[in-house]
């Protein structure tokens, strides 16, 4: 499998399986409807655990632009390389958004509230403030590549073995800074989706909310990059 190919298989399973526990819980007529935040949190977890272990070996499973941009700038991952992974985490995250549609139509149609059937997609802010929502984006997210840095060091991406503490750190960071705006971290989980949100033939779709669709692109890679500075200049030495 090429690196590109294994980017976005591991970035469709990725989405699938974390969109498909948000589907269960907050879309009508399924059987984990109100599950509520520790579900999600839960099952987030569990499909970056599967994603990398799936795909580690043949790509390092970086799975997010903001850990590719990241990786680069540590010098650890070839520039001419970014284009190409970024675009098949785009691409991934799309097809996977598409296939929980596919799984979920029925609960789909049943649910009226278009803000509800559009967070299966993607992000959003519980309290809109779009500067305040930035800022917590890139807080997450540093938080999150900081450690990604650690446990992928000396290695160019995550091997197997680092599927576990990485689904940890996305499981703690869920559970404690998910709260503001749904923890996106990653701009491919959004973007994607979102885009999937846009195209597909949805009964209750409402708008796809591009006004704050920058917020999840620009705040994790401005905190991706932040942690990539602070690690190359106080922690790796």
């Amino acid at each position: 499998m090429t690196p590109f190919a294994a980017e976005l298989l591991g970035t469709a399973i990725l989405i699938v399986l974390g969109d498909g526990v948000v589907a269960n819980v907050a879309l009508a007529r399924t059987h984990g409807h109100g599950g509520g935040l520790v579900a999600i949190t839960a099952g987030w977890a569990a499909a970056v655990f599967v994603a990398v272990y799936a795909v580690a070996a043949a790509s390092g499973a970086h799975l997010n632009p903001a850990v590719t941009l990241a990786l680069a700038l540590r010098g650890k991952f070839a520039w001419a390389a970014v284009p190409s992974y970024m675009c098949a985490q785009l691409l991934g995250a799309f097809v996977g958004a598409v296939i929980v549609w596919l799984a979920y139509r029925r609960q789909f149609d049943a649910t009226a509230d278009p803000a509800t059937v559009r967070g299966v997609f993607c992000t959003a802010p519980a309290v809109r403030d779009l500067g305040h929502n930035f800022l917590t984006e890139a807080i997450a997210t540093f938080v999150f590549v900081l450690g990604v840095l650690q446990i992928a060091a000396p290695t160019h991406g995550l091997g197997a073995l680092d599927a576990l503490p990485v689904a940890l750190l996305v499981l703690a960071i869920g559970l404690s800074l998910g709260g503001p705006t749904g923890y996106a971290i990653n701009p491919a989980r959004d973007l994607g989706p979102r885009l999937a949100h846009a195209v597909l033939p949805l009964r209750h779709k409402g708008d796809s909310d591009w006004g704050y669709a920058w917020v999840p692109i620009a705040g994790p890679l401005v905190g991706a990059a932040a942690a990539a500075l602070l690690h190359a200049a106080a922690i790796a030495g």
